[in-house]
């Protein structure tokens, strides 16, 4: 730019600051297109922000393909004036997929790391939801609408467990699961740095990391409403739709 207005790199920089503007840094976006994304946002953070009584509402998704990476060589500890340091490259030892439900009143996490992550997998940690859960507490189940939730068989079982309750969050929108959050976590905290020289490290670290924070378990705590969100979704697609449009002439 600086070349092509005959100017100092300095100059434009400068020009940027003053405007607030960052071209070196681009945010990305996915704004939902469900039909039903209003009913489905009321509903979800509707449970968030008042829980049903006598019910447990568990947030439910898998984190697939975690990988067991260790570096190719040893880095250096962090020391005063240094910070640690890691190889940028490294060897991948197995993969596995974890299975995790946050209990979203307490914060408590049922955890379940398997090889694969079909349809039978999900069943089997539906299972262990029911084993770990009081019975007498109907349990919400905030899940995506990926299709091994939604399985003949998985909706055979759930017809003959009337306890637990299903509810899909909107297509492109897997902010409204706070699941997510717990991921997020366990990624920065435990898997991006640690050192995993097979399957069997990963899934033992992962199990080490949910034995821990269940110890002393803090929720998140969902604090916008329905209504708030909504407004911004549909400024959102006002300001996609009028671009889009601006385009196109």
């Amino acid at each position: 730019m600086a070349a092509e207005l005959g100017v100092s790199a300095a100059s434009v920089s400068r020009h940027w600051r003053a405007n607030g503007l960052k071209p070196h840094l681009v945010r990305g976006f996915k704004v939902s297109r469900d039909p039903k994304f209003a009913d489905k946002l009321q509903d979800i953070v509707g449970l968030y922000m008042s829980p049903p009584e006598n019910a447990l509402v568990l947030c439910c998704d898998e984190k697939t393909q975690v990988q067991a990476l260790d570096r190719t060589q040893p880095g250096l500890p962090m020391k005063k004036g240094r910070a640690a340091t890691m190889t940028h490259d490294y060897k991948r030892n197995g993969t596995t997929a974890l299975f995790a439900a946050l209990n979203v009143l307490d914060g408590q996490v049922i955890g379940q790391c398997q090889q694969r992550h079909t349809h039978k997998e999900w069943l089997k940690f539906l299972r262990k939801i029911d084993r770990q859960t009081p019975k007498d507490k109907t349990l919400h189940l905030i899940a995506d609408n990926y299709a091994t939730h939604k399985h003949p068989v998985v909706q055979a079982w759930l017809q003959e467990h009337p306890r637990f309750v299903m509810h899909f969050t909107a297509v492109s929108a897997s902010w409204m699961n706070m699941v997510e959050r717990f991921f997020r976590d366990i990624t920065t905290e435990r898997l991006r740095r640690g050192v995993l020289t097979s399957a069997a490290d990963l899934i033992a670290a992962i199990d080490d990391y949910i034995a821990h924070h269940n110890k002393n378990p803090k929720p998140f705590i969902w604090t916008k409403n329905a209504k708030d969100i909504l407004q911004k979704v549909i400024k959102a697609n006002s300001r996609l739709s009028s671009k889009q449009n601006a385009t196109l002439h």
